[in-house]
């Protein structure tokens, strides 16, 4: 224990002071080695000139040194919940949503939405806000930045950071039009067209948009569209630009910071440009940049693509610290069609294990479909197209990529959530509520920070009338809310939207009393030969509990204590349901259609 003599205290204090000082230093130090990295070919001069910026812009002077040393619970812990919303997704005349959905919030979701996501909420032209227009305010209909700080007092606020492109409309683009600058040099305008066949593509739209500029037709990259125009990010003060951006999410209170389709952004000649080298060295200085100012701020990526890619943004343990689960959602779709779980149970049992401070957001249904890329290597081709089917059966549409050979491939399913828990048959509605739990609890057993969409919760249906008015396939899961007519439907307790919500609020509060639910808790998929059930168990020791799933519409009786070669236990210890508080007999119990049940056992 450190002896301190009597008047000695401000020495301790300066010598303190001091080593955090020098261990800033040594991490701004560590900034510069990282742009030196990430852009090689230009001058030492232009890379301080970079650098220097980079440092009036963190003003590290502002961070509070006493507060860098956090513990991870302070990160997350077992009642951590994102709630995924649009800024709009509900409204009312003459009100800014944001304060809208504050209050629905606070009054209905507060133990769903410890973190809200709130999707674009920036000026747009395009793609549900995907296609920035103006990186300097908040969209007029949405509100103001303080409407985003005060949301930010009670939750934690996860925002966008929309890095490969902007909207054809964005002051980068016009003045990219008229060949001046900044624009004409952050736009990605290729010489040549033809050096770029390898290019692994999201979409079925061209490559290349071709717009009108002073100096004639030149073409533009368009990863996502012709309305949302590449940036060129091998220009280090793109860097910049965006690091403003995150900045002014963190000073406005959003600390969960989301990586937008963050695998395209660099172009390579005669390369897939997905994940290149100098992608993920971006990542890990955004996430040393972040970090100086919000030491608990939390850093995710969102690449729909294959899993281990997908997981490459974390294993170094000093890029992101989440990554989006993209392949939860279609393997435990395509399980609960088919009450099939051999799939799901091999996909549990190789589950990968990550650095600290990193996990997997856990989510069914987001503001986009359901993407495929992730299935690749895992569920042979005759069982996607079936999944496609099914899908397609309750009203679902499929969206394409464009391969290298001109083909189109299927991308991404685009269905609500609600409407995919639909029964195929006469009845739409049989099991449709029970499907749609097994989906959530499941997703808050595993591994990870589990994820809501909102329009989930709310049980909304595939939304036909904006879909026939757009023409956009993603539309037919972005329902929006009449905010007065949907407290009126909350009033029905009978409603699927209302009993959605009250179960759920419940099953959270019991999750966040329980230690093995902590994001990063151990996770181990029990195999056995019950062809309808996946077990888990998640904790250690006395923390432990079982969670057993019926992914089909038949009973099952399971005799949990033979599964788990333990049958000795059955003179000693109870079993105990945490979701429901009943004990549960030792030698075999049944489950319900479609029943999970989270297993303590008690003396």
């Amino acid at each position: 224990m450190l002896q301190i003599q009597c008047g000695s205290y401000d020495v301790v204090e300066k010598t303190v002071f001091l080593l955090r000082v020098l261990e800033l230093d040594s991490q701004l130090e560590e900034l510069r080695l990282s742009l030196r990295e990430i852009y090689p070919e230009h001058s030492e001069e232009e890379i301080n000139s970079v650098w220097s910026q980079l440092l009036q812009i963190l003003d590290p002077n502002h961070v509070n040194h006493d507060n860098r040393d956090v513990e991870i619970e302070s990160i997350w812990d077992s009642s951590s919940v994102v709630l995924i919303t649009y800024p709009d997704a509900i409204y009312r005349k003459d009100e800014s949503t944001l304060k809208t959905l504050a209050e629905f919030v606070k009054n209905r979701l507060s133990g769903l939405s410890s973190v809200i996501h709130i999707l674009p909420f920036l000026p747009s032209t395009s793609d549900g806000g995907f296609a920035v227009s103006n990186h300097e305010k908040i969209d007029d209909t949405f509100g103001d930045w303080n409407d985003l700080k005060n949301l930010s007092n009670t939750h934690k606020i996860m925002a966008d950071l929309v890095l490969n492109h902007v909207s054809s409309s964005h002051p980068w683009v016009h003045q990219f039009m008229k060949s001046a600058e900044p624009g004409l040099s952050y736009i990605v305008a290729p010489n040549q067209t033809d050096i770029w066949e390898k290019v692994i593509r999201p979409r079925n739209s061209s490559l290349f948009t071709n717009i009108n500029t002073n100096k004639g037709f030149k073409n533009v990259w368009s990863t996502f569209g012709p309305d949302q125009i590449d940036v060129d990010w091998s220009n280090p003060h793109i860097f910049l630009e965006f690091l403003k951006l995150l900045v002014r999410y963190v000073n406005n209170g959003a600390e969960w910071i989301r990586l937008d389709a963050i695998a395209f952004i660099w172009k390579e000649p005669y390369t897939t440009c997905l994940h290149l080298t100098p992608v993920h060295l971006i990542v890990k200085l955004l996430n040393k940049c972040l970090k100086i100012i919000k030491p608990t701020a939390v850093l995710i990526t969102e690449t729909n693509v294959p899993e281990q890619e997908n997981l490459s943004y974390l294993v170094d343990g000093n890029e992101a610290n989440l990554a989006y689960n993209f392949t939860l959602p279609p393997l435990l779709l395509e399980s609960i069609y088919t009450g099939q779980t051999d799939l799901l149970n091999n996909w549990l049992s190789n589950w990968n294990e990550l650095p600290n401070c990193t996990s997997l957001l856990n989510f069914t249904s987001s503001h986009d479909g359901i993407g495929l890329r992730a299935l690749e290597g895992i569920m042979e081709d005759n069982r996607i197209h079936n999944l496609l089917v099914e899908s397609e059966k309750r009203g679902g549409l499929v969206s394409h990529r464009r391969m290298s050979n001109g083909q189109d491939q299927p991308y991404e399913l685009n269905i609500s959530w609600w409407s995919a828990m639909s029964n195929s048959g006469p009845d739409s509605t049989r099991f449709q509520f029970e499907r749609f739990l097994l989906s959530q609890v499941f997703t808050l057993s595993l591994k990870g920070v589990p994820a809501f969409y909102l329009p989930s919760i709310l049980a909304s249906p595939n939304d036909l009338d904006s879909f026939r008015k757009t023409g956009q396939r993603r539309d037919l899961n972005r329902e929006k809310f009449e905010a007065d007519k949907l407290l009126d439907l909350l009033k029905n307790f009978d409603s699927s939207a209302s009993k959605n919500i009250s179960y759920l609020n419940h099953i959270v509060k019991v999750r966040a009393r329980l230690r093995s639910f902590h994001p990063e808790m151990s996770m181990k998929c029990i195999v056995t030969n019950i062809s309808n059930c996946v077990i888990l168990q998640r904790g250690l020791d006395e923390d432990r509990v079982y969670v057993v799933c019926n992914m089909s519409d038949r009973y099952l009786n399971i005799s949990l204590l033979n599964e788990l070669e333990l049958p000795a236990l059955s003179f000693k210890k109870h079993l105990i349901d945490n979701i429901t508080g009943s004990y549960l007999n030792t030698e075999s119990f049944k489950l319900n259609p479609y029943q999970v049940v989270w297993i303590s056992f008690t003396d």
